[in-house]
């Protein structure tokens, strides 16, 4: 006989909408891919995931929604969902002064948005700045490269030294892409 389990997992309140989305039909499309079943509490941020046993897609649909919580739309976190070798990562920033906290921002995303893009451009991970965390998604690898970029310049490196440890990445990651 098959049971019903339950998480439940918390995001911020103006990412909820996200979730769901126009018409229910993000989260209608959770459901239907995944099997599981949500309850979505609008005015407290709450989300249930209700699976059944040996349905491990859970695990994919909490990440998938940790994901637009932490600032991805569903079109960029829909690679947590569609193949099971892709992660979620975070780094959380909350122990920063505020200050901090916004200049590293910057330095993460640069100007226009150019550093972020190139992290991803160079790694095939894709980088959402957002609050107080930056949050990854990838392939384990392209992760572990963007996540020591992302290090690199919360350490304060030279923008010039973080281009140089991509460029020196990027062939290695072709290699690795080249061979999935």
């Amino acid at each position: 006989m098959e049971e019903d389990y339950v998480i439940g997992i918390k995001i911020p309140l103006d990412r909820v909408g996200v979730v769901i989305g126009k018409n229910g039909e993000i989260k209608k499309m959770i459901e239907e891919k995944t099997g599981v079943k949500l309850d979505i509490n609008s005015s407290e941020g709450e989300i249930k995931i209700f699976y059944k046993e040996g349905n491990l897609d859970f695990l994919k649909v909490r990440d998938f929604i940790y994901a637009i919580g932490r600032g991805f739309s569903p079109i960029r976190a829909i690679r947590i969902l569609e193949d099971d070798m892709v992660m979620y990562d975070l780094i959380k920033l909350g122990h920063l002064s505020k200050k901090d906290i916004m200049r590293i921002k910057g330095r993460i995303i640069g100007k226009d948005g150019s550093m972020r893009r190139y992290i991803e451009n160079v790694t095939g991970a894709v980088v959402s700045v957002y609050g107080d965390t930056i949050a990854i998604i990838g392939f384990p690898e392209e992760i572990n490269t963007a996540k020591k970029a992302v290090t690199m310049l919360i350490d304060g490196m030279p923008h010039s030294a973080v281009y140089k440890f991509l460029d020196n990445e990027k062939i290695k990651l072709r290699k690795i892409n080249i061979e999935r």
